[in-house]
C-alpha cells in the first residue's frame, strides 16, 4: 500500500469514526459530554496503520504524553483509532491492561484515563447479539483517552451521571438491532463509504 492509499484510508478510518461519534455518541446522546468537545473541535482523532499490538502500545504512549502536555482549549480528548490490530474482542479486551499499565507507568494515573470502544464489543454477562453493547460499538477498534479533570466536570454538571448507563440501555433496546444497523450504515454513507 502506497503513502496516498494510505493517508485515504486514513481519511476514510476518520470520517467514518467522526460520523459514528456524530450520529450515535452524541445523536443517540450516549454521551452528553461529547457534544460540547466536537462543537469546540477539540478531539483529536489519530489513526494507527499498524499491524502490532507493540507498535500500537508506543503510539498510544506518545498520544497519552501529547494529551498531558496540550492545552486543554485545542484539544480536551482523544480517538486513538487502530483498524489493523486487536481487531478480535478478547484481544483488545486483554490490552486494555496493558493501556492501564501505561497510563500509570507514565505517570498519568487520576490525570489521565483510557476508556474503550470496539465494533464487537461485548459487556459481561450479554451475548454478543445483544444491542446494548452498541454503546460501546464503535466502527474500528479504538482507544479514547480522556482527562480526569474533563471528566470531573462534566460528572459535576451532570444531575445523576448513574443514570446515563440506563438511558443508554433503554436507547439502544427501543433502537433495536434492525436501528443500530440502519444508523451504521448511515454513518459509512456519511463517510463516503
Amino acid at each position: 500500500m502506497n503513502t496516498t492509499e494510505t493517508r485515504e484510508d486514513d481519511d476514510r478510518v476518520v470520517a467514518e469514526t467522526r460520523a459514528w461519534l456524530v450520529r450515535a455518541v452524541i445523536g443517540l446522546n450516549l454521551c452528553p459530554f461529547a457534544k460540547a468537545v466536537h462543537v469546540k473541535q477539540q478531539v483529536r482523532y489519530v489513526v494507527c496503520s499498524t499491524s502490532d499490538a507493540q507498535t500500537l502500545l508506543a503510539v498510544l504512549r506518545e498520544e497519552l504524553r501529547l494529551l498531558a502536555e496540550a492545552d486543554p482549549a485545542v484539544v480536551d480528548t482523544t480517538l486513538l483509532i487502530h483498524p489493523r490490530v486487536l481487531t478480535d474482542f478478547a484481544d483488545y479486551n486483554d490490552f486494555l491492561d496493558v493501556a492501564d499499565r501505561a497510563v500509570a507507568e507514565l505517570g498519568y494515573e487520576g490525570v489521565l484515563q483510557v476508556a474503550s470502544f470496539h465494533p464487537h464489543y461485548q459487556f459481561a454477562g450479554t451475548g454478543p447479539d445483544d444491542v446494548t453493547n452498541a454503546t460501546n460499538r464503535s466502527p474500528y477498534p479504538t482507544l479514547h483517552l480522556l482527562r480526569e479533570e474533563s471528566i470531573d466536570r462534566a460528572v459535576a454538571a451532570f444531575p445523576d451521571p448513574d443514570a446515563i448507563y440506563e438511558a443508554n440501555m433503554r436507547t439502544l433496546e427501543a433502537l433495536g438491532a434492525r436501528g443500530w444497523a440502519e444508523l451504521q450504515a448511515q454513518c459509512r454513507k456519511d463517510a463516503g463509504g
